[in-house]
């Protein structure tokens, strides 16, 4: 396999924007973090611990870095599975600088005994080691520098109250509109050096799933399919045909979200049916249904979720074509 280019993996890099006044989309949080970052640099004092939650692939990592950047400091990047034991997470602690920024990804997958330690860290910016055994056991506080704590998590229901307590800046990263994900795509497409008409920058907007990390994803399978099919030009038809060449349909639905569909249509009459049969019948691990498939089909309602289990709608049906099929209603 030939190497990698440095150059188009320094491009892809790039995508991310570094400042806020670069960032597209997340408007409020856009703001409230201005203003934390603002008031923190004018006291001299590092920023409050942040929490961003919501779907992948819509902006925690990059609101992390943009953090960093905006205050002047250094960033650490972990994630929860990655701190096994509580000497892997005292052990970056204790390296921190005054301000950096501790930036852990899928922070609700922390082991409990870890997470205990992250309470006297963000609080009182201190870890309390146990030395020795029995009566001669004594408690020794070893003191850290202030740091800025970032949470990111796509299941802030599994987060237990003392942890998401500690948290002064809590943001919900909702998805992007389409005219949101257009100038992002035009500004990506800008960046990568492609030659993109707007309808075309539209085109891969409105097919992202609201989704940042997907618009970016597809524009550079639209790139490719145009480099060896289209003279490197992107019209809106030439996105159209590299997108449903990728399995991408109009409205954004991949080949899994069609299957997902249709395997409660074809097998369980529309549903409702449990997320556990779902899964099993798609060999599929039930936390990627979760985290991956349902977020969109949710919110754009090709899906309803109720204690009975999952139900296709209406919309799904005539998506698929399916409406002329007799449906009943099971309860499982």
């Amino acid at each position: 396999m030939p190497a990698s280019d440095p150059s188009e993996e320094q491009a892809i890099a790039s995508l991310r924007p570094t400042r806020l006044a670069e960032a597209v989309g997340q408007p409020a949080i856009v703001e409230g973090l201005g203003i934390a970052i603002t008031a923190a640099r004018r006291r001299g004092e590092p920023l409050d611990h942040v929490l961003f939650h919501g779907p992948p692939g819509l902006g925690k990592t990059t609101f992390a870095h943009i953090i960093a950047v905006e205050m002047g400091v250094p960033i650490t990047h972990t994630s929860g599975p990655a701190l096994e034991k509580p000497a892997d997470l005292v052990g970056i602690l204790s390296n921190l600088e005054r301000g950096e920024v501790l930036f852990i990804d899928e922070i609700h997958r922390l082991p409990h005994a870890v997470e205990e330690y992250l309470y006297s860290a963000m609080e009182d910016f201190r870890v309390d080691f146990v030395a020795g055994t029995g009566a001669g056991a004594k408690t020794i506080l070893y003191p850290l520098e202030h740091f800025t704590l970032v949470g990111a998590t796509t299941r802030a229901g599994l987060l237990s109250a003392p942890l998401r307590d500690r948290f002064g800046l809590i943001y919900h990263l909702d998805y992007y509109s389409e005219e949101e994900l257009t100038v992002l795509v035009t500004r990506s497409a800008a960046i990568l050096g492609v030659r993109m008409e707007e309808d075309a920058a539209r085109e891969i907007a409105r097919r992202s799933r609201g989704t940042a990390r997907i618009a970016n994803r597809l524009l550079r399978r639209v790139r490719d399919y145009a480099e060896v099919r289209a003279g490197s030009r992107v019209t809106r038809e030439v996105a159209d045909a590299a997108l449903t060449r990728e399995g991408v349909d109009t409205l954004g639905l991949d080949q899994m979200d069609r299957l997902y569909l249709s395997t409660i249509l074809d097998h369980y009459d529309g549903g409702p049916v449990g997320l556990e049969a779902l899964a099993a019948t798609l060999n599929e691990d039930a936390s990627i249904l979760v985290d991956v498939v349902e977020p969109y089909l949710l919110k754009s309602g090709f899906v309803l979720r109720s204690p009975a289990g999952r139900r296709a709608s209406e919309q799904a049906r005539a998506h698929l074509g399916r409406t002329g099929q007799s449906h009943q209603p099971r309860l499982l």
